[in-house]
């Protein structure tokens, strides 16, 4: 059987390029009739926090991605690990090394490793030659019986490739010169990334890697340590990295809480349809009948769909998933940091507008009634007398919304008498003309003669008064819409009568609001 892993250090917030790699082993597992784990790797101890654990559990959560069996903390493994990296030095696998540690800053290890590595090469020196390698196994029992510190090291072959053919990349090959011997456990006792994420994967019976391209070169090392426990190495498929507009890569330092996956979700979008934009970014369905559109020469590659075939129900993307279909080209996020009405990328905020303007009333009422009890709009009539009213309000106004945040803000009118006029629509659809502080409580007068009050008979009513007064109709309906709502634009002007309700509607068109907040006139 299939067996996948989504395995994150909680270490922040769950990144978007995260949250892809999650939904894309679970598409896999769910497509093939898996299974899908997930593991926490909290072994960074002054890094991981419980909040942040919290965060990924309630991100998958939101995304709908359920994971199957227990949920596996890495560093209750700790021991085990140690236990392993023991075992490989009494084979002949690995050795203590008894350098002595160098005091340097954690973030500089990494980096004094690559350069060293470099300078090693260039001078034709064996950048895995060290004094421990081969010391005899009693001399360093020894040693390591007398408490002198020591770290754990693989030994790596020096001649030789490591070979291995991704999924999405297809064959890689790695000479083993150029790896290093592998720290499997510090002197603190502490054990390394690779050592941990290959015995917890190894338990796990993890068949399938499918994580993020940065972890390529990361393959070539774990593979050794496959090989030296003796244990089959997995099947790997690595993603393509999420690039910023500017073609950086996607970052939380650099690009702040636009990659956050919280962002979406207190931002009002729907679970599905972020969803079906991350499945996007990255992956395309079959598109022999749509070729493929290049967007740039080396990036990003978008499939070429007809209108409305990038809309996926969860079960339709399972469907069709398939990890061949994977792109090879880095998909771009596209956002601009300084402009709020494109703070994310707009196939996002298209993809949930299209949510909210056609998913299935009863899926997006508890959406909308969670947010209007975040904004304190809720009234408990909505769930009894009013139940039939708010459904039939929400389905008015869902048209024109992009984000769940919408009916609290632009729909606010809807629901309270304490939402803001805009002040653009104001001007132009009120000021302008002197005749409506006079007109438009007449028009209140003949509106709230009209019996029954229904949109058909509101519309006959204000034709005729327009008819009388010599205006022209869209004037009352514009200025109508704008004392009714605040907004310039929205549903049906008619519709929008029948439901803000007879009493509600002429008390906003007798309103001096208008004249009072915006004194001067039109602009």
């Amino acid at each position: 059987m299939v067996r996948v892993r989504f395995a994150p250090s909680p270490t922040g917030y769950l990144h978007i390029g995260a949250a892809r790699s999650a939904l894309f082993n679970w598409l896999y597992a769910r497509k093939v009739g898996g299974k899908f784990l997930l593991r926490i790797e909290d072994t960074d101890l002054q890094r991981s926090t419980d909040e942040s654990t919290r965060s990924i559990i309630e991100g998958l959560q939101w995304l709908g991605l359920d994971y199957d069996e227990e949920l596996v903390f890495q560093s209750a493994n700790a021991d085990k690990h140690r236990t392993a990296a023991r075992h490989l030095v009494d084979e002949g696998k690995a050795y203590r090394d008894f350098t002595p540690k160098q005091q340097r800053a954690e973030a500089n290890v990494k980096r004094d490793i690559a350069e060293r590595a470099r300078a090693h090469a260039a001078e034709g020196i064996d950048h895995r030659s060290n004094p421990f390698r081969d010391l005899p196994k009693d001399e360093s029992d020894r040693r390591a019986n007398v408490g002198e510190p020591f770290a754990i090291r693989l030994k790596v072959t020096r001649e030789g490739t490591s070979k291995f053919s991704d999924i999405v990349y297809g064959d890689q090959e790695r000479a083993y010169s150029e790896i290093e011997d592998l720290v499997l456990l510090r002197s603190d006792g502490h054990p390394l990334y690779n050592l941990s994420v290959v015995l917890d994967d190894i338990e796990m019976g993890i068949t399938h890697v499918i994580r993020g391209q940065d972890h390529l070169t990361n393959t070539h090392k774990q593979i050794l340590i496959y090989q030296a426990l003796g244990a089959p190495a997995p099947q790997f498929a690595h993603l393509p990295l999420i690039l910023a507009p500017n073609k950086a890569k996607l970052s939380k330092r650099k690009h702040g809480e636009v990659v956050s996956l919280t962002t979406y979700r207190d931002r009002g979008f729907v679970p599905a349809a972020f969803r079906n934009f991350l499945a996007l970014l990255g992956w395309s369905p079959d598109t022999t009948q749509y070729p493929a559109e290049i967007v740039s020469d080396d990036q990003e590659v978008r499939p070429n769909l007809e209108p409305g075939t990038e809309i996926f129900s969860q079960q339709r993307l399972i469907e069709e998933f398939s990890l061949e279909r994977i792109h090879k080209s880095p998909a771009v996020f596209n956002f601009h940091e300084n402009d709020p009405r494109h703070w994310t990328d707009d196939k996002a905020l298209w993809m949930n507008a299209e949510y909210i303007r056609t998913m299935p009333l009863g899926e997006l009422l508890p959406m909308v009634e969670e947010e209007l009890r975040d904004a304190k709009l809720w009234r408990e009539e909505y769930d009894d007398d009013e139940r039939e009213w708010f459904a039939k309000t929400v389905d008015l106004i869902r048209q024109r919304f992009f984000t769940l945040k919408d009916f609290s803000s632009q729909g606010r009118a809807y629901f309270s008498e304490d939402f803001d006029l805009e002040e653009s629509a104001v001007r132009k659809n009120v000021l302008k003309e002197p005749k409506l502080r006079e007109l438009l409580p007449q028009l209140a007068d003949k509106l709230d003669q009209v019996e029954p009050f229904t949109a058909t008979n509101v519309e006959a009513a204000l034709r005729a008064f327009a008819e009388e007064s010599q205006q022209k109709a869209g004037l009352f309906i514009n200025a109508s819409r704008t004392m009714l709502t605040g907004q310039a634009v929205g549903p049906s002007m008619f519709d929008v009568f029948e439901i803000i309700d007879r009493e509600r509607s002429i008390m906003r068109l007798r309103s001096q609001r208008p004249w009072n907040e915006f004194p001067g006139g039109a602009s």
